[in-house]
């Protein structure tokens, strides 16, 4: 394998997961770092630091990052999570380590340890600018040190200093959190890879961290979020592991786990103990575990915790159902369940505006997901709605000058322009925001914009700034992908007063959508309003309550400073109508359970003052009263924050004098990500280190796309746009020979209609050479499909069923069908002008 100059150090992803909190991160530079050993990466897949002796270069170590373990206990909405990250060093110098990792961004995290061999040394919590003089101080006296700083909310990176040869060094960081709930499903997140960021920007400005990318002016810390990736066909070294020891508190129904492969021991009825399995344990995407519970409806719930320091009780009423009582130190975390869905019969015209990602690090398996799943909505339009569509990369790209009906032409025109977008280029995703949303601000209607992506980009936290301007539209974000940007979606969604769906490479994209349909037809409840009723509460988050699209619950968390009993009214809209609903309240003076809560109540109220100045925070000039509230709730509350950091010393042990050599460790490549178009090859990177430019906006201009690849060594010509890319290919390649499969003119424009996977089965078929025994993709049987029609007349239904399609789900107000066919009529069935994209879908009773 060749030499690859800069730092490439094992390990990625989830170590870290989920650490401790996780709110909006700018950057408060700690000390330039040395420059970092080069790595190799060894002919048996390990990768080795390499260093400099008398005759050249030599192998002095292989990278120090060699586990992450997760174990996380979850009882009801709460779960406490543990990650222990271990460093080794393998070498004959001793080494500094610098990992950055991804934790889930509503994650608090509240402790870290450093154990060095019978020593455990408990982290302090410190302005960030004071944790690193310290860190550094420690680093050049040789005492072994940790430093955690927080990067992004969902962003962190871990510093170990003076790791002597032969040692090992274990991190050990926690958090809490609150489990998503919808419908009866609780899902549990731990992310294990930080994705490659796209970083705009016309200047460099430096390197602050030890990134594959320099700092810029429009991302000032692009360095610290840009770690090294593993070189092509070599791991990034380290393994994880997780368990989850779960306790619902009420019958688990079903558990499954989305992307990774699970042993499960029931330990009750209500309880389970899940395990990641041995071969799965590449940190290369997100750990998602969901679990169904008995019954669909959740009770409304109170959390308390409170202390009160001299209790003097008396029995006399105070103002607003207040005992009066001496101060209490209370916190509360309260969850209203969510009112009963009523459909809004009114078909007020909707103006939806689609927006697609089709960056490089979309090429491959997620454009291919983002183009099914938009076909699919592009399938729902009612007939007297408008829409647009806009695709974005280095440049946005917009299909008509205003939205348009939704008419059989415009939505063929629309099919006709997504099938010809391909994954490459930059991420520059605020031309396409502000294509999207300005309008908006001279509508006297409501226009919701629905964008599809990644999210990977550096300057996150200016697009959420960006979308928090326009009030008078409505966001929808969907991620597509295994290990997505989940702090700057779910934030999108927030300030832009919609809802976030995250849909997988291998989800159901039709259910997605189905979703979507449902909350952007008739929202559950909207200007949603909570009345106190005079109970002494204070610090209220969130202060303005979002809309409620689905069936999840509304969170609240606050203070109170006394013992108190009453009654709150929840007040909102419901499909137009007034809706109100009193709940009784009784908060104690002394509650010694739920000591977690006030750390999750400090988290939720850093995440409000952060989103006071989004731009500030990106660019490391946030307001000074905001940053220093943040500041101090970090330190009261020991909680990490974009302006605290914990910091650990050994102080008992000294090293040998002189600075360790510093070594960052590399992630790997999420799973599904195009390699060449999200992030380069080697030879980008040297050039990178070397001689780093800047130029067209961009900090990094991805390489042509990959060639055409082959399938069982033959390649593959004159492939539809749908499916020129080689996740595509390799997705379902089977036994397909691609000898002689191509296609003319007329036949490219009805395999554009049709998924890679689909049109792998056309290809089959036509293939001169092939025979029945060959398409061992399912070509031979007969084919579920769900197919968007831009026409669900009688006339149209009649040709499908000439073809031999057999109806099995009739369209209703959409214009969705259901069906089996046979293989044979496939090619038929994409000619029909009537068709606008066809996919494959589960049987019915299959799920």
């Amino acid at each position: 394998m060749k030499v690859r100059h800069t730092v490439l150090l094992v390990l990625l992803a989830l170590a870290g997961a989920l650490l401790l909190l996780h709110l909006p991160v700018t950057h408060a530079a700690p000390p330039q770092p040395p420059k970092p050993s080069p790595v190799h990466a060894a002919g048996n897949g390990a990768l080795q630091i390499l260093g400099k002796d008398g005759a050249g270069v030599a192998v002095i170590g292989e990278c120090p990052l060699k586990h992450t373990g997760v174990k996380a206990e979850i009882s009801g909405f709460l779960a406490r999570v543990e990650v222990t990250q271990e460093f080794v060093n393998d070498g004959n110098d001793k080494i500094e380590a610098v990992y950055v990792f991804p934790l889930p961004q509503n994650a608090a995290v509240n402790d870290m340890t450093m154990h060095v061999g019978t020593r455990l040394v408990r982290g302090t919590i410190k302005r960030r600018e004071e944790a690193a003089a310290i860190y550094d101080k420690a680093r050049r006296t040789g005492h072994v040190a940790a430093l955690l700083d927080q990067e992004r909310p969902n962003i962190f990176t871990q510093s170990v200093a003076n790791i002597l040869p032969g040692e090992t060094v274990t991190i050990t960081l926690t958090y809490i959190d609150t489990l998503k709930y919808e419908a009866g499903s609780y899902e549990f997140l731990f992310p294990t890879v930080v994705g490659p960021r796209y970083i705009p920007g016309s200047v460099a400005i430096g390197r602050s961290g030890g990134g594959r990318i320099p700092d810029t002016d429009k991302v000032p810390d692009a360095s610290r979020i840009t770690p090294p990736v593993a070189p092509q066909g070599v791991r990034a070294g380290h393994d994880i592991s997780i368990e989850v020891a779960l306790d619902a508190g009420v019958p688990i129904t079903a558990l499954r786990s989305e992307l990774h492969q699970v042993d499960v021991e029931r330990t009750g009825a209500s309880s389970a103990t899940v395990r990641l399995r041995d071969e799965d344990t590449i940190p290369n995407k997100d750990f998602v575990l969901r679990y169904d519970v008995a019954g669909a409806k959740i009770a409304d719930a109170l959390l308390v915790h409170a202390t009160q320091p001299g209790l003097q009780s008396t029995s006399a009423q105070a103002p607003g159902g207040a005992l009066s009582t001496q101060q209490t130190a209370g916190y509360f975390t309260f969850i209203l369940q969510p009112p009963d869905r009523v459909f809004d019969e009114d078909a007020t015209p909707r103006e939806l505006v689609f927006v697609l990602d089709t960056s490089g690090s979309m090429s491959g398996f997620p454009i291919e997901k983002a183009k099914e799943t938009m076909a699919l909505a592009l399938g729902n339009l009612r007939k007297n709605d408008t829409f647009n569509l806009i695709t974005f990369s280095g440049d946005e790209h917009i299909l008509f000058p205003e939205p348009v009906p939704a008419t059989p032409t415009n939505l063929a025109l629309a099919q006709k322009f997504l099938a010809s977008r391909e994954g490459a280029g930059g991420t520059e995703m605020m031309k396409a925001i502000r294509a999207a949303l300005a309008p908006t601000d001279k509508l006297d209607h409501l226009r919701i914009a629905i964008f599809m992506t990644d999210g990977y980009v550096g300057n996150d936290m200016e697009i959420i700034a960006e979308v928090k301007k326009h009030a008078n539209a409505r966001v929808f974000a969907f991620g597509i992908g295994n290990s997505v940007n989940r702090f700057l979606l779910d934030n999108m969604a927030k300030e832009g007063r919609g809802e976030v769906e995250y849909v997988t490479l291998n989800s159901d994209a039709d259910a997605a959508v189905a979703r979507l349909e449902e909350r952007v037809r008739t929202p559950l409840l909207t200007d949603v309003s909570i009345d106190w009723g005079g109970l002494p509460v204070t610090g209220v988050s969130p202060a303005r309550p979002a809309d409620l699209f689905s069936a999840k619950p509304l969170i609240l968390t606050g203070r109170y400073t006394q013992a108190a009993h009453g009654t709150i009214t929840m007040r909102g809209r419901r499909a137009g109508q007034p809706f109100t609903r009193e709940i009784a309240v009784d908060l104690p003076a002394v509650e010694k359970a739920n000591r977690a809560l006030a750390t999750l109540w400090a988290r939720r109220q850093v995440d409000d003052l952060m989103s006071q100045d989004w731009n500030g925070a990106q660019q490391g000039n946030m307001k000074k009263e905001l940053q220093e509230a943040v500041t101090q709730l970090g330190l009261d509350y020991r909680l990490m924050t974009q302006f605290t950091s914990f910091v650990a010393v050994e102080e008992m042990v000294v090293t040998d004098s002189g600075v360790p050599r510093t070594v960052q460790v590399p992630v790997e490549v999420p799973q599904g990500v195009d390699r060449a178009m999200a992030v380069g090859e080697e030879k980008e990177y040297d050039a990178a280190r070397t001689g780093f430019s800047i130029g067209s906006g961009a900090a990094y201009a991805p390489p042509p796309s990959s060639p055409v690849p082959a399938i069982n060594g033959q390649q593959v010509t004159q492939l539809p746009a749908l499916a020129r890319n080689p996740y595509s290919l390799a997705k379902t390649a089977g036994n397909v020979s691609g000898r002689g499969a191509r296609l003319d003119r007329k036949d490219e424009a009805a395999a554009a209609k049709l998924t890679g996977e689909l049109f792998q089965i056309l290809a089959c078929l036509e293939a001169k050479h092939a025979n029945a025994g060959e398409c061992s993709t399912g070509a031979t049987s007969t084919l579920h499909l769900r197919i968007a029609l831009t026409d669900n007349s009688p006339a149209t239904l009649a040709k499908l069923k000439a073809l031999g399609f057999k109806l099995t789900i009739a369209p209703t107000t959409a214009t969705l069908v259901y069906g089996d066919l046979p293989a044979a009529g496939l090619k038929a069935l994409a000619q029909m002008n009537e068709v606008f994209f066809i996919s494959r879908a589960e049987p019915l009773g299959t799920k």
